[in-house]
């Protein structure tokens, strides 16, 4: 059991030094698209829910 520990242990370093960890200009490019992403969800979720509740208002 021990060396499975340390064998998936030492495994995890030699991949972590694979990864290529984005600059900070990248992040913050992506983390301005997914925000701006989730605003134009939250604007187009909050129309249609407008647009139908009236219209059941109105049916109703």
């Amino acid at each position: 059991m021990k060396e499975k520990i340390i064998e998936f242990l030492t495994d995890t370093v030699k991949e972590m030094k694979k990864v290529t960890w984005p600059s900070k200009e990248e992040l913050r490019e992506s983390t301005v698209t997914v925000l701006a992403v989730c605003g134009i969800i939250i604007i187009f979720v909050f129309s249609v829910d407008w647009i139908v509740s009236n219209v059941l208002k109105t049916i109703l």
